[in-house]
């Protein structure tokens, strides 16, 4: 069925295709089929993360995009073997039960489903009958009792039992002539709070033209605003009055989308606003946070699959505009509905409690400012990247023919299979080489930065793959991305995706544009200002994290050194050296802004010792050195992980949760990852929470005193700006103080600003 090699490959399966039932998200356009191939080409889900660059098209810019989703769900798919449960056989054994106690206690509980199915007879079925004996018996198939693989099909709990449309008593109106739009307009103003969702023809806002509007402000009630073709201007501005109105909440799902829709009209959502997908992402961050399956676990609801509306993709698919009307306005005004419902449960859940503010205060007015940024784009020179992907496929033969060369024996130096064969049967390499689950040996980059010096192969291919990366995931794919005339890309941002409360970016992933290499370096020289007359403005935060500890630890040793504006690397050399700060060496400030960064991820000895490229003895000395020199980081580093275990989840300064249900967990590794996260979430989410609000705060400032300049990116703790030349020295100095009082910190915050006709200039 799975066309799989090895049983413990249907855990990558299922990790890769998803399970809607088991709440395993999968990766983003994978289904059966696809995932059947990619386990054919890689082997696992681990050997396709780390070949994701060799995905060609969207697919792999997903799978890329969504590595740690990857990671998340072959963990969720995987049944753990060491459960702590000693097993008495003989108290297993089914038995008759007392009849009236067990009512009692279903009434009580008010178990009906569980009464009807077990308390339809006075006794449970004799065949369900076994003897109290010790001795193990051979079991007869035609004495009613079951084998350990048989299925008593009558016993067997059914499927989850929906409700769905056809269920309920639903008033939903079809709104098609100017006199129905003018009435229910009337009747919107005079809400406090309504739902509303747009019907359009593409996925992507930007291209995408309006064919309808839903409508709900009451449970089981929506109206539908059915949109000619030519017409669509006309009629958002009838409601735009609506949709400006600053005193009625506008509730929807995936407001941000809606947004951008309507702005194409002319039209801006005002605040209040309330977004049901960011609602239930800061209530549960790692759960799924899709309609359909919120629908069913809240509301105990399946809504309208949009397969019985258009049909399955492919070549027959109809277009929403095609759909019919008759089936689109049940279906869009069930959207409003269900939202509206779903509005009610989550705000009921959020009020009271501190992340309310950081729905409030954050992600809420951080919608229109994503909004404009993704509306906006950010333009790129296409004939540099041309140019400088002729560069990169000159390297790469050349890399290519140098590896065939050093092997002796030609191969395909993309396939990782051939690449393990040829290192470590034909050249010997490694006595023992590691191996992946499937047998296959492991090429991974740590397996070959750890054979670094062995032979001179090993570095070609390591360039080569960086180089390959390089060139298929950015430098051939950004101009395709880009819009032919504008020559613009517009990123999404994705606000309900990092479970630390972090923005990632797709279509392309823009944060992941590597920074530390040469080449990396030169796909940022391709981004531009829009033309001559402006200049491109990157404001960053200095070492948030590291200030963010000494804030949450208190420690005054490291308080002390960001508060005299000592250079904290230097300064932690110096004290875990335990030599003077002006005799510290450059490796050793290296090694220390090693230390620093990887303290705030939890990092072991084994693992400083990898990085550093030191004995495992040194790497621990240099630890508890450090923690010598900064004691109260590792108080907060106890006190973060015991936190975890008694609440179960940690917070941000603002109030941000990030739960944590392996933080107990028997299992070492597991439980190790939730351990590292309680003492990393707090920081990086604190800093997610910041820059969001630097951005709010800037956005205002651009929008109040109307400046010609515009914010386009953010990457990791970095704003990039496309600025008018004529506001350059008024929007160095503001940016720099927005986002460096956007809160307030036991240590100052520092946002060093640069300048340039390109992005790495800037930088």
């Amino acid at each position: 069925k799975f066309e799989i090699k090895d049983v413990s490959q249907v855990i990558d399966f299922l990790g890769m295709m998803g399970d809607a039932v088991d709440n395993i998200p999968g990766l983003p356009g994978v289904g059966e089929k696809t995932a059947k191939k990619l386990l054919a080409e890689y082997g696992n889900m681990e050997g396709l993360l780390e070949n994701a660059h060799l995905v060609k098209g969207k697919l792999g810019e997903k799978i890329q995009a969504h590595k740690e989703q990857g990671i998340l769900s072959k963990r969720l798919a995987t049944i753990l073997l060491d459960a702590p449960v000693e097993i008495d056989e003989p108290s297993l054994a089914v038995k008759k039960f007392d009849t009236e106690k067990v009512q009692a206690l279903f009434e009580e509980l008010e178990f009906r489903n569980l009464a009807k199915r077990l308390l339809g007879q006075s006794e449970m079925p004799k065949k369900a009958e076994t003897s109290d004996s010790n001795t193990s018996q051979k079991t007869n198939p035609n004495d009613g009792q079951m084998g350990l693989f048989d299925i008593d099909l009558e016993d067997t709990p059914p499927a989850p039992s929906y409700q769905t449309i056809d269920d309920l008593k639903t008033n939903y109106t079809l709104i098609e002539s100017s006199e129905q739009r003018a009435a229910l307009l009337e009747q919107l103003l005079q809400q406090q709070s309504v739902c509303f969702d747009t019907e359009t023809t593409s996925l992507n806002p930007l291209k995408a033209d309006i064919i309808g509007m839903s409508f709900s402000y009451q449970k089981n009630e929506a109206y539908y605003v059915h949109i000619i073709e030519g017409q669509e201007q006309a009629v958002v501005n009838e409601f735009k009055g609506f949709f400006e109105h600053t005193e009625i909440e506008k509730i929807a799902q995936n407001l941000k989308y809606d947004y951008k829709v309507l702005a194409k009209y002319g039209v801006h959502i005002k605040a209040p606003i309330f977004d049901t997908m960011l609602a239930h992402y800061l209530l549960e961050p790692d759960q799924r946070h899709n309609m359909d399956v919120l629908a069913q676990n809240y509301l105990n609801y399946s809504p309208i699959s949009i397969e019985t509306l258009i049909g399955k993709k492919g070549k027959n698919q109809l277009s929403m505009r095609q759909a019919p009307l008759k089936q689109l306005y049940p279906y869009a005004c069930e959207d409003a509905d269900i939202t509206f419902q779903l509005k009610e449960i989550f705000n009921r859940k959020l009020e009271g409690s501190i992340t309310y503010e950081v729905f409030k205060k954050i992600e809420m007015p951080l919608i229109p400012v994503l909004s404009a940024m993704e509306m906006e784009g950010i333009k790129i020179d296409i004939d540099a990247l041309a140019d400088f992907s002729k560069e990169l496929e000159q390297k790469i033969v050349k890399l290519n023919d140098n590896v065939q060369e050093l092997a002796e024996i030609p191969f395909n130096l993309a396939s990782p299979k051939q690449l393990g064969q040829i290192l470590f049967e034909h050249m010997k390499l490694v006595d023992k080489p590691k191996k992946t689950k499937t047998g296959q040996y492991s090429t991974s980059e740590d397996t070959l930065q750890k054979l670094k010096g062995k032979h001179a192969i090993i570095d070609d291919i390591l360039e080569f793959r960086q180089l390959q990366k390089l060139k298929s995931t950015y430098v051939d794919t950004l101009p395709e991305l880009a819009d032919s005339d504008s020559h613009r890309i517009h990123t999404t941002y994705q606000q309900a995706v990092a479970a630390t409360g972090r923005l990632s970016s797709v279509n392309p992933n823009l944060q992941n544009i590597p920074i530390r290499s040469e080449k990396g370096r030169e796909v940022r020289k391709a981004f531009v200002p829009r033309n001559e007359n402006f200049t491109l403005l990157a404001a960053d935060y200095s070492q948030i994290e590291l200030r963010l500890m000494a804030h949450l630890s208190q420690d005054e040793g490291m308080l002390s050194a960001f508060q005299n504006g000592e250079d904290i690397h230097a300064s932690t050399a110096a004290k875990v050296y335990q030599v003077e700060l002006e005799k510290v060496s450059k490796e050793q400030r290296s090694h220390a802004k090693m230390v620093n960064f990887g303290i705030i991820y939890g990092i072991s000895a084994f693992g400083l010792a990898q990085r550093l490229g030191i004995k495992r003895s040194e790497a621990k000395e240099i630890i508890d050195n450090y923690f010598m020199q900064y004691p109260k980081v590792k108080d907060y580093m106890d006190l973060s992980i015991e936190q975890a275990r008694e609440k179960g989840f940690v917070e941000t300064i603002m109030g941000r949760k990030r739960m944590l249900n392996d933080i107990n967990s028997r299992n070492a590794v597991v439980r190790g990852y939730a351990e590292r996260n309680a003492i990393n979430a707090p920081i990086q989410g604190s800093a997610a929470d910041i820059i969001k609000l630097a951005m709010i705060h800037v956005y205002e400032i651009f929008q109040e005193q109307d400046f010609k300049s515009k914010m386009l990116l953010q990457v990791h703790d970095e704003l990039v700006f496309d600025v008018h030349k004529s506001e350059v020295d008024i929007l160095k100095s503001l940016i720099k103080d927005k986002m460096e009082q956007a809160v307030s910190l036991s240590v100052p915050l520092e946002v060093e600003v640069g300048q340039g006709l390109n992005w790495l200039e800037a930088h």
